[in-house]
């Protein structure tokens, strides 16, 4: 049975510039003064206590994700490094990813994270196209994407972007030309999803209010299927449902998530897994950016929630991780974790509408045919 001992630390940081009408992350727009150096102080004294509570990990991957953490300065980024360099052993070959958007503000910024120890970076591109740039809120062009992106490339070891499809008012036609160029410009890895309505959004009110048209399902799943194929076809095959790479190109920091490893999260809302005292730990962050500050400051760390996992929580955070995986999942350490077998009932079912398959070396994955219903595949098996 393979047991993942992954480490990964996933710090955020919450502002933003402007808030894009689909996002429902936890990240704000700050106007006014602000002491970044004093929120820095808070970071580095919640990795303090972090470690405290889950000592002596080796960690192998750094995620700078947000928000938008190139509106950090490059230096505040090497504060946070260095105060997980002191508090936990990290690997020598660990995987540093830092989000940035790619306004050439931003990019200009680019050598100074390399320089704090940044090794890898992700690009909010979204589009390649200007209109849908402007009906996404995004303040870039695509000159300046393009541009973005190059520069990464020139920089870092290893770099990705994100594109959204299945946007308002997009024709098949369109996302294959678009997919195409998005192909010739990366080096190794994408990440390409499908836009979502989500609750609390722009773009919820819009939608809810008919101002918003959406592709039909059976549109969406054509892009889905066209996506596999074209992607494939350029040799950045699907390793994860939303994310596609050269081998050995893999998101490190995310296959730590899908694997369902142990990861610390830092900053406002920061999600985290830690095993501590033979149990799991789902925790939780204050997500107001200067609510956090404060609590830090006060008590050592942002936590608002800190649960034990129960052994079904447990093997259904895994089967919703790790059927994402082209690679599937470990029916043995899904019993391990569970404490208990996947329904060989169950199993036979999908199989026999074709939604899942056993590989060779045992592990259980979706098929081609069963991704596209992802949620309703693992919905069955946790059943």
């Amino acid at each position: 049975m393979s047991v993942n001992t992954a480490f990964g630390v996933y710090v955020h940081w919450p502002f933003c510039a402007a808030k894009c009408p689909y996002c429902d992350f936890n990240s704000h727009v700050h106007h006014g003064k602000f002491d970044e150096d004093s929120f820095v102080t808070a970071y580095v004294k919640e990795i303090e206590t972090t470690a405290r509570r889950a000592p002596e990990r080796l960690v192998e991957s750094i995620f700078f994700g947000g928000g938008t953490p190139s509106l950090m300065k490059p230096q505040s980024v090497g504060v946070i490094l260095d105060a997980i360099a002191k508090n936990w052993q990290v690997a020598d070959k660990v995987e540093i990813t830092l989000e940035a958007n790619p306004t050439s503000v931003e990019a200009e910024r680019f050598r100074g994270y390399r320089a704090a120890g940044v090794n890898r970076v992700s690009l909010g591109v979204q589009s390649l196209r200007p209109e849908p740039l402007a009906r996404l809120g995004r303040l870039h062009s695509v000159e300046d994407a393009v541009a973005a992106v190059r520069l990464a490339q020139s920089i870092f070891d290893r770099s990705s972007f994100d594109i959204i499809y299945a946007r308002p008012d997009q024709t098949l036609g369109q996302w294959e030309e678009e997919l195409t160029e998005a192909l010739a410009l990366s080096e190794g890895h994408l990440s390409l999803y499908q836009l979502t309505i989500e609750s609390g959004t722009r773009y919820f009110d819009l939608f809810n209010a008919g101002k918003l048209k959406m592709p039909s399902e059976d549109l969406s799943a054509d892009m889905f299927e066209m996506t596999q194929d074209l992607t494939a076809s350029y040799g950045l095959p699907a390793y994860e449902i939303s994310n596609h790479a050269r081998p050995g190109q893999e998101s490190r920091h995310n296959m730590i998530y899908w694997r369902y490893g142990e990861y610390a999260g830092i900053g406002p809302g920061a999600h985290g897994r830690l095993i501590m005292g033979g149990a799991r730990h789902a925790t939780a962050a204050e997500k107001m950016p200067f609510k956090w500050w404060e609590k830090v400051i006060e008590t050592g760390d942002g936590l608002t929630t800190d649960d034990t996992l129960t052994w079904d929580e447990e093997g259904d955070e895994y089967l919703v991780m790790g059927l994402r995986l082209r690679e599937g999942i470990d029916p043995a350490r899904y019993q391990a974790l569970a404490r208990r077998a996947l329904t060989a009932t169950q199993i036979d079912f999908l199989k026999g509408i074709g939604f899942i398959e056993t590989l060779p070396n045992g592990r259980l994955r979706v098929t081609d045919k069963g991704w596209p219903v992802l949620d309703a595949v693992v919905a069955d098996l946790a059943a």
